[in-house]
């Protein structure tokens, strides 16, 4: 390594160093209540303010990665914790620190929280309150949100990876509308443009697979929002479903789910870069029901989480985890 290198990332760390000690770069949340709680307790996670020392168990998380299952989530742990090279004691495993809960999963890897979301918006909803508030307490800085998921393609080769640049509604529009009150809030659903940038930049030769930058559609249900013939219902024709996803095509969709419009919506109004990568299971243009086999379910599940795991290592300026295990 040059001199120049070095000396560049010499400054880079220090640079880091001073945003870590800045309180600016703080989470901060938008509720003065918060303050007046004596013990407030993550009730769909099992912690609490009183009872848990939360700056001592996660002050020093950089990057949240949220997944839908609790058992992708930990399959995701386990991958980070080798990708990352955490040694944990001898005998001992990762544990689902909400293990006292069945509602969602819960995992620290190092600067690492994989946490699972479920299934829909509300379900991600209550999980974003709850884990902001937890990097609230524990005091974390130049914190990084991350969805990891499967979705539907549209155009695109099944095992896909997509990196969301945008986020719409069922109407093309990229706003969540949450009632509050009585009253339709709007909440704009902004992803971080560089961190959507670098994420595609961490492809590699060896990779058996596509990544691509386009909309992604989060609709309110699995079939009718996303105009499946194959549901309990249906009110439409299968021309009218054609017509509707060349629609969404040619306005820059590439792919859809049920979450990333809460997801990124949260996150910018909280104040925290989010960023959105899905691999695809189908194209929708050609069918509507998922039909693969369970290894290359599992094949395609890994290869976004292979991206995430190269972002982290770079952000955080580790070796590959091929050179970390020479020094075993």
């Amino acid at each position: 390594m040059s001199d120049t290198q070095t000396q560049t990332q010499s400054g880079q760390r220090c640079q880091q160093k001073q945003n870590d000690d800045d309180d600016r770069f703080q989470v901060k949340l938008h509720n003065a209540n918060l303050k007046n709680i004596p013990d407030d307790v993550l009730y769909h996670f099992a912690l609490a303010t009183n009872t848990h020392n939360l700056p001592e168990m996660f002050g020093d998380i950089k990057y949240v990665c949220c997944s839908g299952s609790p058992k992708r989530i930990g399959r995701f742990a386990t991958y980070m914790q080798k990708e990352l090279g955490v040694r944990l004691p001898p005998g001992s495993a990762l544990e689902n620190i909400s293990n006292k809960t069945d509602r969602y999963a819960l995992y620290k890897i190092g600067p690492v929280l994989a946490v699972s979301h479920g299934m829909g918006m509300p379900s991600v909803s209550i999980m974003l309150h709850e884990i902001l508030k937890l990097t609230y307490y524990a005091k974390c800085k130049n914190v990084t949100f991350i969805r990891i998921g499967t979705s539907g393609g549209i155009g695109l080769e099944p095992g896909t990876v997509v990196v969301s640049d945008k986020v719409v509604d069922g109407r093309f529009r990229p706003v969540m509308e949450l009632p509050i009150l009585g009253k339709l809030i709007a909440r704009p659903a902004v992803l971080h443009p560089q961190l959507a940038n670098d994420i595609v930049h961490c492809r590699m030769s060896e990779d058996n697979f596509n990544i691509v930058v386009g909309t992604t559609m989060c609709t309110l249900d699995f079939y009718e929002g996303q105009a499946r013939l194959d549901g309990a219902f249906c009110d439409f024709t299968e021309k009218d479903k054609k017509d509707f996803l060349q629609t969404a095509y040619a306005q820059g969709v590439r792919n859809m789910e049920m979450e990333s419009l809460c997801f990124a919506a949260t996150c910018h109004h909280a104040g925290i870069k989010s960023a959105v990568i899905c691999v695809t299971l189908l194209d929708r243009l050609h069918g509507d029901q998922i039909n693969i086999s369970h290894d290359l379910y599992e094949d395609y599940q890994l290869r976004p989480q292979k991206i995430v795991a190269r972002l982290i290592r770079r952000k955080l300026r580790l070796g590959s985890q091929a050179d970390r295990e020479d020094d075993y």
